[in-house]
């Protein structure tokens, strides 16, 4: 959306399993989404993507300024897909924690509420410290780390997580889903969305 790409939506459904088919691990081994089709080439893992596709369609960018900014855009991105999201994927937190370690719902609640705070505690100190945050995680323009940043933040706010210790990452999830890009990719603005699907990023946004 950011880079006005055009393509097509290829639906995997996950609450029926669709990813673990073997139909669909034919094009991804993992059973994970997302995976991108470009032609012949197959490709998974988000920042693998986001890498490919920046580099295919360089303009507008996703990694601006000096190469400290550039790095640092990195770690930001990073700190969240490799200490956030692998750790409160459902196959992590229901579908081990809770069905093969038997938690309940308040202890895979409080499980997938520890990790989104120690990261996010850790992400809004390296704003602070870094001093590189404008409307964004790296001046005024979005970046890779934004866009790893605020499904995150939709999660937590799924799930009910105090935010409020968070001011700079509340700031910038308010700059991120007023575009349209972002507003596009909301999971309430899916096509297969469930019509009961909570307004949080969408167009309908309450925040």
């Amino acid at each position: 959306h950011y880079k006005s790409v055009p393509f097509e939506i290829e639906h995997i459904d996950l609450l029926a399993g669709a990813q673990k088919s073997d139909a669909y691990k034919k094009h991804n081994p993992q059973g994970l989404v997302p995976t991108l089709v470009d032609g012949d080439f197959e490709l998974g893992q988000s920042l693998a993507i986001l890498s490919y596709i920046a580099d295919r369609y360089p303009d507008p960018s996703l990694m601006l300024g000096s190469t400290q900014d550039q790095a640092y855009i990195r770690q930001m991105a990073l700190l969240v897909a490799c200490e956030i999201h692998p750790l409160n994927n459902p196959k992590v937190w229901k579908g081990y924690v809770g069905a093969k370690l038997g938690a309940d719902e308040q202890q895979m609640q409080d499980w997938f509420a520890h990790w989104i705070i120690e990261g996010f505690t850790a992400y809004e100190a390296l704003l602070e410290k870094q001093g590189r945050m404008g409307k964004f995680t790296c001046g005024d323009t979005p970046s890779i780390a934004d866009v790893c940043l605020i499904p995150q933040v939709y999660n937590a706010r799924r799930f009910n997580v105090d935010l409020s210790a968070f001011p700079k990452i509340r700031a910038i999830e308010k700059n991120c889903i007023g575009l349209e890009p972002f507003i596009k990719a909301a999971p309430e603005s899916h096509p297969y969305a469930p019509d009961d699907l909570e307004p949080i990023h969408g167009a309908h946004s309450p925040l």
